[in-house]
């Protein structure tokens, strides 16, 4: 795959079409447009595909920025399906038990993803009040999954008429109430609610905010395992593009778009920063939607338009990383953990209302070695420690600054509550905060959810598929309906592929 590849000739009569953005949604459309026959280019700006999907690769250490594990491969399978082929030809996937262990301060732990056995020992030790009311949680995931995710997910609510559709299953799986709501209706236990509120937060939604329905995009509670891309996330959008490039699809990376031209109310061209110009019947931007209309429509009247109105909407929280490889193997700490302290919900104002660099932390910590031995040296491991904090917008500090003390606070933590000797320890580590994602990604704020998903900022009050005034530009991604997160922008993708094909083909 070269870096610049050049557009092919095409036949005038079939309709073609460019995505802009060669993360998880612009991978997932781009297979969708190009196995339905739309002759499809997919742009990329930097040099590899994956988007927030990121490797280093350092000392035959693999370090990646990105989701955990994969909650759920189905809606992989179902994409690899449309295409005539198995996923499991593209790739290897590794079950991860337990898909997470919660691990609190006060000494309670409880481990996520296990066998029903294993996992009715745990809540019975931990909360055996709530194993009545876990049950009911589990058995509202499976119904709600089907009527409320899987409908509502999936559709592009768009427009009026397409939103009050979707009511009588919004109101059917309670998706009117916040997740945190939801959760505490039927668990009572404090460390049972954290945990399984958490995935919310992993999509960059606050669970006191965000729907019930948020919930779904992860596995259902409990006993699902994870799985792991062998060779890494990185390995997953490499294999996307492999597929889509087996279909006939055009790649070109390394070469930013830098301008969306229109004739009247149509997107006719793509300009990258090489000089290269693209003529398609449709556009779609999977890149960060203020960068979209703030930089990549700036010349047209609808760019700045739309811009002024993301620029006041509210925006998840960003993350702060410490990527680091130790001296050691330990296989008692699991693939992804989280450690939690005495606060939640203070916490959780902090990042999404106050703004506050807190002292204390929700860290989560990915251990990929331990199920993946390719990720690093035999002998040696490979972790990457995630805490949220408050976007550039709420919490204008200079990073680069406080990078090494933040850095030495989150490792002290790791070291205190699993690895005692940690420091002594390190062979390699680095960081990662938002103005790294401002400046590699073109997030807004260093958001690294994009729009939050409030109550204000779900389903049709998000960004829609579809542009209202340009008639063939279209986008997905995490500012559009269903939100951020693995399954929420493959459905989006999915939404959108249905839209974009009964208008263009």
């Amino acid at each position: 795959m070269d870096a610049l590849s050049k557009t092919p000739g095409r036949d005038p009569s079939r309709r073609s079409a460019c995505v802009v953005g060669a993360g998880l949604a612009g991978l997932a459309l781009a297979i969708r447009l190009q196995a339905a026959g739309l002759a499809t280019t997919l742009i990329e700006a930097r040099d590899a595909p994956g988007g927030c999907l990121r490797r280093w690769q350092r000392q035959g250490f693999t370090f990646e920025e990105g989701p955990s594990l994969l909650a759920d491969p189905a809606p992989l399978r179902e994409l690899w399906s449309v295409t005539g082929e198995d996923l499991g030809n593209a790739m290897a996937l590794a079950e991860v038990t337990p898909a997470c262990r919660f691990n609190w301060s006060d000494g309670a732990q409880l481990d996520l993803g296990v066998s029903e056995a294993e996992l009715a020992r745990q809540i019975a030790r931990l909360a055996p009040d709530d194993l009545a009311g876990f049950e009911e949680l589990r058995r509202w995931c499976q119904t709600a999954r089907i009527d409320g995710w899987q409908r509502l997910g999936e559709s592009a609510l768009d427009s009026p008429a397409a939103a009050l559709r979707a009511l009588p299953a919004l109101v059917r799986s309670q998706g009117w109430r916040s997740a945190w709501s939801l959760v505490g209706s039927m668990v009572k236990d404090r460390h049972l609610r954290e945990a399984l509120a958490f995935p919310v937060l992993q999509a960059g939604a606050s669970p006191f905010a965000a729907s019930a329905l948020h919930l779904l995009g992860q596995a259902l509670p409990g006993a699902s395992c994870g799985w792991w891309p062998i060779g890494g996330m990185a390995a997953l959008a490499e294999a996307l593009t492999a597929r889509f490039e087996q279909l006939g699809g055009t790649v070109r990376l390394g070469d930013p778009v830098v301008r969306l031209h229109a004739v009247g109310n149509r997107i006719s061209e793509a300009e990258c920063q090489s000089g290269w110009r693209g003529h398609f019947d449709a556009v779609v931007s999977a890149a960060d939607a203020m960068h979209t209309y703030r930089d990549l429509l700036k010349d047209l009247p609808r760019g700045p338009q739309v811009a002024g109105k993301l620029a006041g909407r509210r925006y998840s929280p960003s993350a702060f990383s410490v990527h680091f490889a130790l001296e050691g193997t330990w296989p008692g700490i699991p693939h992804h953990s989280v450690l939690l302290g005495t606060r939640y919900g203070e916490l959780i104002a902090d990042l999404f209302d106050h703004g506050v660099l807190p002292q204390d932390f929700m860290l989560s910590l990915h251990h990929p070695s331990v199920s993946d031995p390719s990720m690093a040296p035999p002998g040696k491991s490979t972790f990457r420690a995630t805490i949220p904090v408050a976007h550039l917008g709420k919490l204008p500090i200079d990073w680069v600054t406080v990078a090494p003390l933040i850095q030495q606070r989150v490792l002290a933590e790791v070291g205190r509550r699993l690895i005692p000797d940690i420091h002594d320890r390190v062979v390699t580590s680095f960081t990662t905060s938002p103005r790294d994602l401002v400046l590699e990604l073109n997030y807004h704020l260093g958001s690294a959810w994009s729009l939050e998903a409030s109550a204000l900022q779900s389903g049709p009050l998000r960004v829609a598929h579809k542009d209202s005034k340009l008639a063939n530009f279209y986008l997905v991604g995490a500012a559009t309906h269903p939100g951020a997160g693995v399954a929420a922008v493959l459905a989006g993708a999915k939404a959108a592929a249905s839209q974009m094909l009964k208008e263009l083909t």
